[in-house]
């Protein structure tokens, strides 16, 4: 079962969440031997599928290789209050997608003396927890780890092209309609869309997490493209494109999920996937919370 601090709205096929922990699963006779981080992190190698990476953000970001592993947590980003959850559930291995330490590479260089970061740092360290950046190779997989995860929470399977999965068909759906059963699905509080509401949406590309100007600009503006889903850009660039690419007269809308919930599911799907060659520890996904809230609608 899934390990997140509040419900989040959920229906369909969006994120299961439930308030138990799963049990460990146990294997008849002995006890197992204990299971190291490292250990843990040589079967991601081996199961992935691709050739590891010799310059990579995927490695021990806090922790050390030799922790032994009670229990893991997968994650979108391992913020303070995710550690937190994971650790006091029995879950002292946080396995995130995005960093850890508020850069991409998680340099701590420039925080030594910044008081948040020391007092992260220290309840990762008095607590024994172990966290491992899973970002590039779980991408790099095929199919796509997010994206694997994303379409199946929003109910996007089928629509998905077999040779792109990033690139969906339906059969004409108003665009208010659209946007309403993604949030519905992935309970997201703030998200925001750019267009006419009554576009009609047939041909839609996804590009879960952050999205480069050049290559989303160049996307949303091809005649085969209605709508392009996104979790997040910078606003003076893809933001601005979108608006003055509909006031010229194109039918296009742009969806911004944010970047949390955006690749939140695939985290969700990577739990799923580590049990099938982990099965000596719990494994539980647990949600990192999205950062926003409407005025008029704070969080529960």
């Amino acid at each position: 079962m899934d390990v997140t601090r509040r419900s989040f709205i959920a229906a369909g096929a969006g994120l299961a969440i439930a308030p138990a922990i799963s049990a460990a699963p146990r294997a008849q006779g002995a006890a197992a031997a204990p299971l190291t981080a490292v250990q843990i992190i040589d079967r991601i190698k081996t199961n992935v599928g691709v050739s590891w990476r010799a310059d990579t953000v995927d490695k021990i970001v806090a922790g050390g290789p030799d922790v032994v592993v009670k229990g893991i947590a997968t994650t979108m980003m391992a913020t303070l209050d995710v550690v937190e959850r994971a650790a006091a559930a029995g879950r002292n291995m946080v396995i995130t997608h995005e960093p850890t330490f508020y850069s991409h590479l998680d340099t701590t260089d420039t925080l030594e003396s910044d008081p948040t970061y020391k007092s992260k740092a220290e309840f990762i360290r008095s607590h024994d927890v172990v966290v491992f950046r899973f970002h590039d190779h779980w991408h790099a997989r095929r199919p796509d780890g997010i994206a694997t995860g994303m379409a199946r929470d929003l109910g996007w399977e089928s629509a998905a092209d077999p040779q792109n999965p990033r690139h969906f068909t339906f059969p004409g759906i108003p665009l208010a309609e659209f946007v309403k059963t993604i949030e519905s699905r992935l309970g997201i509080r703030t998200m925001r869309v750019i267009g006419d509401p009554a576009l009609v949406v047939k041909h839609v590309v996804a590009n879960w997490g952050y999205t480069n100007p050049a290559p989303a600009m160049s996307t949303l503006v091809r005649p085969d493209v209605d709508v392009m889903v996104i979790g997040e850009a910078r606003e003076w660039e893809v933001i601005e494109y979108a608006e003055d690419c509909i006031r010229s007269g194109q039918k296009k809308s742009l969806v911004v999920l944010g970047h949390v919930v955006s690749e939140q599911s695939g985290m969700k799907y990577c739990a799923e996937w580590l049990r099938g060659f982990v099965s000596e520890v719990p494994i539980d996904f647990v949600a990192a919370e999205e950062p926003f809230w409407r005025p008029g609608q704070p969080p529960r």
